[in-house]
């Protein structure tokens, strides 16, 4: 199997396909265009940094298609690779990689043709007789040197270029040229031949493409680290029962229900529910969590994580893609897959690359020949030229740190959708934060509750529960909670027809009475007169709590009377005061969206440290109008120019505004995040902390920076090289080992990104 096939719909599929062979950006230019000249072909982007090809396809048979995708590579002068190969120990002779030996081979044939450069130096002839450098130039030239003309001749076939071409065009020439001088020189003459030219260079770009190939694999630890967190096998309790026999099973026959006994030590290796003992979870694989989590019967586990000192016994959830690990290495999958904008640019550079080069080369050669050097000379510099131009670097420089980034921001639990969501989140002016469960811990607990005057306060208090029994608010279980602690027994079906309004409250009816529970603004629209509770609603508001009210009436036609105003109290989470302060520190505008009334909001939002006075807060805000706020502040700047906005919630209320957002960032919990909110964002925190947010948008800037170097270097290395290589300042051995440190230090760079930690 050479492809991994996704059906995107009915009639559309996705197939990932992996692709040996490609060395250089225009490798990338012509995989791409065979690929989409197929009819069918929607979309495809080549990444060359992870060998691999991602296609949309419109058509419904998707094994066909990923045969005809499979063919057209071949057809380009490529080889498709499976994508799900396992990363297997690298076979070695001697101690040494198998893939290092051409390496070694050409220095060993290629150091007594450069001794003489370095005789040189020291005022030394140590010339070795001209047979002998053409047998030891030969081997390198021709079989070191295959697949170099392999590649070049089909670039030329599809009338193209790339790297190859030009490394092949440029030590034949130095080959040739040194052999034609060699059999035109008379008997005895010593005349000065170019074999080191060629072999050098072959032997340098080879060197330098096993470093690169070493580096790219260092890209990739991120997605192998976490393949690696599933164990291969589990410990299955027959029957469901629990007994002092288990059979071990692999962890793919696993099925949802199925019950797994995970001894310490070892890790979880399906999602699920603990069913007996306690134990604590290693997560930071996952979450960047350094602390272990407690794990108490009822609790999540999550696949992947570590089991500390307890023998559990678990109840399985989700197994195979739908578990959290799976979504987790998909996520960074698709981001290191992608493309970022800015490599439409360098796209643009890399299609007409190797043409240029190859006429900058000819203009070389005749102008140095117009000026009156001799043949040799006006054609290694020719050669100098076409040695030293790299597409490579170009190549390399976005896909590299694009990998590095969003592998190190997987490691410490920050989830980068896409390219395109790294790359703008890096221009991020402007955060809002649902309040909720986002900056605060977002389990309020019922402050107290104010009956009306003859009104029984617990049969009150029984009333507001029974309304709430089924749903899943947060101010909904604090209602639960105070009266479970009050020792109130609250069935199920206490209350009828009951009926949850969207961003307002609870209507439902008890024993024929029709009550209502929820937000003063909601109590206001129906015409709820406040009466003797009015002023307990307004200093409760002014102490910063969050206050409902429970209103009854007697029948449809009859109007509504208050019973009970419900105060509830939140806490701020730990470092969201210091997260708000680190994004102030960085120039960013930081609003607190909230669908509370203004004075419980203000006063949370002072606890926090925000600017209450500059408009920070933004409440009474109902969940479907988040959206709309996130396109206000979007549009404030005025005078035509727009702010970069990022919208950071927890849950599916906030999937819209997340939507709508420049960039989303949706929050998770050690409960869970919400599988809708983390869909609609760009990026997704495994972790409720608020300290996550920039410490994102800095792994975000970080990155977008190592693109921009790269990029810079690459073009620059090429802008200096080729003219001092066609004005003759570079030789050809020099030019080739630039031209093979070029790419090396260009992933290179990528790689220190993956010393990156959160807050440094």
């Amino acid at each position: 199997m050479n492809s991994v096939t996704m059906e995107l719909n009915d009639d559309t599929c996705q197939i990932d396909l992996g692709i040996g062979g490609m060395t250089c950006a225009s490798c990338v230019s012509r995989v791409e265009k065979a690929l989409r000249k197929h009819p069918g072909v929607e979309a495809a982007t080549v990444n060359l940094a992870t060998e691999s090809a991602r296609i949309v396809y419109r058509g419904s048979d998707a094994t066909h298609a990923a045969a005809l995708m499979r063919r057209a590579v071949r057809d380009a002068g490529y080889e498709p690779r499976a994508m799900d190969a396992p990363e297997v120990e690298q076979e070695r002779l001697w101690g040494l990689p198998l893939d290092l030996w051409p390496v070694v081979i050409g220095a060993l044939l290629s150091a007594p043709l450069a001794l003489p450069m370095v005789g040189d130096l020291f005022g030394k002839h140590w010339m070795l007789p001209a047979w002998i450098q053409f047998l030891l130039a030969t081997p390198v030239q021709f079989w070191l040197g295959a697949r170099f003309y392999k590649a070049g001749w089909h670039a030329l076939k599809a009338l193209t270029g790339n790297m190859e071409l030009l490394v092949a065009i440029g030590t034949t020439a130095a080959w040739a040229l040194s052999t034609w001088l060699w059999f035109k020189a008379e008997p005895g003459e010593m005349v000065h031949l170019y074999y080191e030219g060629g072999a050098v260079v072959i032997t340098l770009v080879l060197l330098g493409k096993w470093l690169e190939a070493r580096a790219k694999r260092q890209t990739t630890d991120a997605i192998r680290a976490l393949h690696a967190l599933r164990p291969e096998r589990a410990h299955l309790v027959p029957d469901g029962v629990r007994r002092t026999e288990m059979s071990d099973v692999p962890v793919d026959e696993l099925l949802a229900g199925d019950i797994v006994r995970v001894l310490p030590g070892e890790r979880f290796p399906a999602d699920g529910e603990l069913l007996l003992g306690e134990t604590q979870a290693d997560e930071s694989m996952l979450t960047g969590e350094a602390m272990p989590v407690a794990k108490r019967p009822g609790d999540r586990i999550t696949g992947g994580s570590l089991n500390g000192e307890g023998s559990v016994e678990i109840r399985v959830k989700a197994v195979g893609a739908q578990s959290v690990l799976a979504h987790i290495i998909a996520l960074v999958q698709d981001a290191q897959a992608g493309k970022a904008p800015v490599q439409r640019m360098v796209d643009q550079v890399a299609a007409v690359f190797v043409p240029v080069v190859l006429v900058i080369a000819l203009v070389t050669l005749a102008a140095w020949l117009w000026t009156g050097a001799p043949m040799e000379d006006a054609l290694l510099h020719a050669v100098a030229v076409l040695v030293i131009a790299c597409p490579c670097a170009l190549g390399l420089a976005t896909p590299a740190a694009i990998m590095a980034g969003t592998g190190v921001a997987a490691r410490h639990g920050i989830l980068i959708k896409d390219a395109q969501a790294l790359e703008i989140a890096h221009k991020v002016d402007t955060v809002a934060f649902d309040k909720t469960g986002t900056l605060t811990v977002g389990k309020p607990r019922l402050l107290l509750i104010e009956a009306v005057s003859g009104a029984d306060e617990e049969a009150v208090l029984g009333a507001a529960a029974a309304l709430q029994a089924q749903s899943a608010h947060p101010l909904a279980h604090a209602v639960l909670e105070a009266a479970t602690a009050r020792g109130l027994v609250v069935a199920a079906d206490g209350a009828r027809e009951v009926q949850a309004v969207t961003g307002r409250g609870t209507l439902g009816q008890i024993k024929g009475v029709t009550l209502a529970l929820g937000s003063l603004r909601w109590m206001d629209e129906l015409g709820v007169p406040l009466g003797p509770l009015a002023l307990s609603v307004h200093r409760h508001q002014a102490d910063g709590a969050t206050v409902s009210l429970l209103a009854s009436r007697a029948g449809e036609d009859q109007p509504w009377s208050a019973l009970a105003l419900l105060a509830f109290g939140d806490e701020p989470k730990p470092g969201a005061a210091g997260a708000l302060a680190a994004l102030k520190a960085q120039g960013l505008k930081t609003y607190m969206v909230s669908g509370d009334n203004r004075g419980a909001a203000e006063a949370m939002a002072r606890r926090l440290g925000m600017d209450v006075d500059g408009g920070a807060v933004i409440a009474e805000v109902l969940p479907g109008d988040k959206a709309d706020i996130v396109k206000r502040l979007r549009e404030e700047a005025g005078a035509g120019h727009t702010h970069t906005v990022a919208m950071v919630g927890d849950g599916v209320n906030d999937a819209p505004a997340l939507a709508a957002a420049d960039v989303g960032i949706a929050m998770g919990s050690r409960e869970g995040g919400s599988d809708v909110a983390m869909h609609a964002a760009g990026i997704t925190l495994m972790r409720g902390d608020p300290a996550m947010v920039p410490a994102a948008l800095d792994i975000s800037r970080r990155t977008v920076s190592k693109i921009r170097q790269n990029l810079f270097w690459a073009f620059a290395y090429n802008a200096a090289g080729i003219p001092l290589a066609a004005l003759g300042y570079l030789s050809p051995v020099l030019a080739g080992a630039a031209m093979a440190l070029s790419s090396v230090s260009v992933v290179s760079n990528a790689l220190l990104l993956k010393r990156w930690k959160p807050g440094r």
